[in-house]
Parts: C-alpha cells; structure tokens; sequence
C-alpha cells in the first residue's frame, strides 16, 4: 500500500524534503520513501517536490511510519500543516502545535492511532471483502 504524504504552506517544499530524509533514516522505510515531483514551471530552475510517497508493506513500515511522522513534526516549528492522503482517498491531517504539546502518554496513543489507521487499510487492500464489523 503507498501513502501520499503532503505539506501546505510556503515551506511545503523544504519540509517535504526534511520528512524525507527523516523518515529515510529508519531502517524499515529506506527505499520506501521517495518525492513526487512535477516538471519546472518556465522561467524556474528545477522540479518542485509536490509529494512523498511512501511505500508501506509489512507491519513494520507502517509502525515506523506512523512513529516517525508523529516525532518529526514534534521538532518542527511553526506552522507546519502535513495531510496522509491513503489509497481509498481518505486522508489524515497532522499539525505540529497539536503535536508539540502532547505528553508521552498523548504521544503515544496518537503515534498509536495513525499506525492503526494505516494497518486497517493496509488489510482492507489485502482482502476487499474484508468489512469492519459497525
């Protein structure tokens, strides 16, 4: 399964790349995180990084996904707005200041949902019968 991973604000850019390289640090991602970029606008000089991709296979990446995300954003400051956009096209929305602030306990359970999040398409996508019970 491949996530799309996007940053909103006039930083877009160079945050896209810092997360990159952040999440590309952790052994269960190298290789699977790559930027999306779309041709140069006339009169620029090079592509613009619009996107990460991130390719989550085993439990693994998406566990490390989810615990690298949430400790970027944790060192970013400002305003840094990052959307996770999944395969059915639903999408998760993260900001720093929420993220900041939260204590380890707080940290944990959000790190905890975004993982679980992902692991429920991840096995919706394996198995498209598969329906969560209401």
């Amino acid at each position: 399964m491949d996530v799309s991973v996007i940053a909103e604000g006039a930083d877009r850019e160079d945050h896209l790349r810092s997360l990159r390289d952040w999440l590309a640090d952790s052994q269960e991602l190298r290789g699977r995180v790559a930027g999306v970029e779309r041709p140069p606008v006339a009169g620029t000089l090079g592509p613009v990084l619009d996107a990460l991709s991130v390719a989550l296979g085993p439990a693994g990446a998406v566990s490390a996904f989810a615990t690298g995300l949430i400790a970027w954003l944790r060192t970013r400051r400002g305003d840094v707005h990052i959307k996770v956009t999944l395969p059915d096209s639903s999408s998760l929305e993260l900001d720093a200041k929420r993220v900041s602030g939260l204590d380890t306990l707080a940290l944990q359970q959000q790190v905890a949902e975004v993982a679980d999040l992902l692991s429920r398409q991840q096995e919706g996508a394996a198995d498209p019968e598969q329906r969560e019970l209401p």
